[in-house]
């Protein structure tokens, strides 16, 4: 059972966002859990190459072809570090209704 502050954190969230009332809860424990695998994913880089991570994300307009050369190998390079392979398989590991997939070599 969540401790009663969580219960108020939640509850806020839900006041706050009106589409949260309508997610089953399932999906917001799924939502959460990625969020979680996310970060720690994020938390593979140091503070100063998040940040240059969401400076060329944000020049790239979400587009790698949109940077130049230099910019797009720091780019590819950071998002390397990342492990979005290994993300990607974990997610679906973790979520797949089949269970016991996996797509890692």
């Amino acid at each position: 059972m969540p401790a009663p502050l969580a219960n108020i954190a939640i509850a806020r969230a839900a006041e706050r966002l009106p589409g949260l009332r309508r997610l089953p809860l399932a999906r917001l424990v799924i939502a959460a859990e990625l969020a979680i695998l996310a970060k720690a994913h994020l938390d593979r880089l140091k503070p100063s190459e998040r940040k240059r991570l969401l400076i060329l994300l944000r020049d790239a307009r979400g587009i790698p072809k949109n940077l130049a050369g230099r910019d797009r190998r720091e780019f590819e390079k950071l998002v390397e570090k990342l492990e979005p392979s290994i993300f990607a398989s974990t997610a679906a590991e973790k979520f797949s209704p089949l269970g016991g997939i996996s797509r890692r070599s």
